[in-house]
């Protein structure tokens, strides 16, 4: 978000940068004009979809294209499932645009305030060891590249680029257009249940293989896990969504209201963290419903917060989770946010976190005015022992070596970047640290 004076900030308000200008194109055609007129004038350019990168990846210093203007349908075929977005295009306004068409996007993560090129360019993910993450529903897209030129990547166009430009992390050129393969409309029949932490880890990995969809949250300084358990079902399936009352108490009261004064307080009394925790699994976490798919995974979080968030091999969970809880308790911290698990499907996308293994994603958070580096250091050691690969919008302290070991065609990605960006005209000093100069 562009504040009056120019800054922009993003929403964990963990980057922000001040750019030589701001654009708002209003079409592809549009974005090309930008790109050409930055290029000529030896400035950097970098698209933004909604700032919800923790890290500085979308930090724009030359010229930032803001894209809110270039939302919507470009074309929707029902009888193929495949659909065309502007890049635009937040995630929350895609069920809608699919709606008429009886289409749903296959798998979601739970927060959908991101732009769908913002979300594929970083690896955003749901959960469920089935299904990949948002990246893996790319069939194709439409690039401006840096000398000003259309690029269309798809089956029958450069088809083999696709798998290394679908994860860009902006740094190949700008998404205009994005088409996604997506499936007919379903529902989701939802369990949410809390379970003994010590059981939970014992059988996660059965679990998790039984289920659609499984993720569960660690509220530290507790012995439970909030377990969310989901089943497709078709979208003729009868439905029993949580009552608006309820759902108005469980999200907006208790869930952020509460929780956001208890966080503002726990900076000055952070002894109340460890009851509070306590009391929280005994309100939430629990019940019994089913809706339209998207009204199951998402969730609307007002509080602000940062986030780091590893992908380390689906088998080394459990033991890199036990020595997370250690962790906590051998230096006797007061952690206010939970931990959550969830899971992803192996894919051949070069830079997702996923590629070439099945995965787990261990996530950890700070409130945003509270300093999150000692924590999560500690626990990105950790990753990193496991085999970690630390998600592209998400807090990490790795650099382009560190990545290079960790990522078996990080120099394929190079060598693609330097065929489409050899100047560098995307660059920032994020994408320096983490792909090199």
């Amino acid at each position: 978000m562009t504040r009056p004076g120019g800054t922009w900030q993003n929403w964990g308000r963990s980057a922000s940068v001040r750019p030589v200008r701001v654009e708002r194109p209003r079409s592809p055609e549009g974005v090309q004009r930008a790109v050409k007129a930055a290029a000529s004038q030896g400035l950097t350019v970098k698209a933004i979809g909604a700032g919800h990168s923790f890290t500085g990846i979308a930090v724009a210093p030359g010229v930032l294209l803001e894209l809110d203007d270039m939302q919507g349908l470009v074309s929707a075929d029902a009888a193929t499932g495949r659909v065309t977005l502007l890049a635009g295009t937040r995630l929350h306004r895609i069920p809608s645009l699919l709606r008429p068409y009886g289409l749903a996007m296959e798998n979601l993560g739970d927060i959908d305030r991101q732009s769908i090129a913002g979300a594929i360019s970083t690896g955003t993910h749901g959960t469920g060891t089935g299904f990949g993450g948002i990246a893996t529903q790319v069939r194709g897209l439409t690039l401006i590249t840096a000398d000003g030129e259309f690029l269309r990547i798809d089956e029958t166009h450069d088809s083999e680029l696709l798998a290394g430009a679908v994860v860009g992390l902006g740094a190949l050129g700008v998404v205009v257009e994005v088409t996604l393969q997506c499936v007919p409309a379903f529902v989701l029949h939802a369990v949410d249940a809390p379970a003994p932490l010590d059981e939970t880890l014992e059988t996660v990995h059965e679990q998790a293989a039984a289920a659609d969809h499984l993720e569960f949250y660690w509220h530290p300084h507790t012995d439970v896990a909030l377990k969310k358990t989901q089943t497709r079902l078709p979208e003729s399936a009868k439905r029993n969504p949580i009552p608006p009352m309820q759902h108005w108490l469980d999200e907006t009261v208790l869930t952020n209201g509460v929780f956001g004064a208890f966080c503002a307080v726990s900076r000055v009394v952070p002894a109340i963290i460890p009851p509070f925790n306590r009391l929280a699994v005994k309100l939430t976490g629990d019940g019994e419903y089913s809706d339209e798919s998207h009204r199951v995974l998402i969730h609307h979080r007002n509080v602000r917060f940062r986030e780091m968030e590893y992908a380390i091999p689906a088998e080394n969970l459990v033991p890199a989770f036990e020595e997370v809880q250690a962790l906590v308790t051998d230096r006797g911290w007061r952690i206010e946010f939970p931990v959550e698990v969830r899971f992803a499907a192996s894919d051949d996308l070069w830079m997702s976190t996923a590629s070439g293994r099945d995965s787990a994603y261990i996530a950890v958070h700070r409130y945003w005015r509270t300093d999150p580096r000692p924590y999560f250091d500690a626990v990105e050691q950790i990753m990193l022992r496991y085999g970690g690969r630390p998600h592209w919008g998400k807090l990490h302290s790795l650099d382009a070596e560190q990545l290079r070991e960790r990522y078996p065609r990080f120099d394929d990605f190079i060598a693609l970047r330097d065929r489409l960006d050899p100047k560098r005209v995307f660059g920032n000093r994020h994408l320096e640290r983490i792909l090199g100069a």
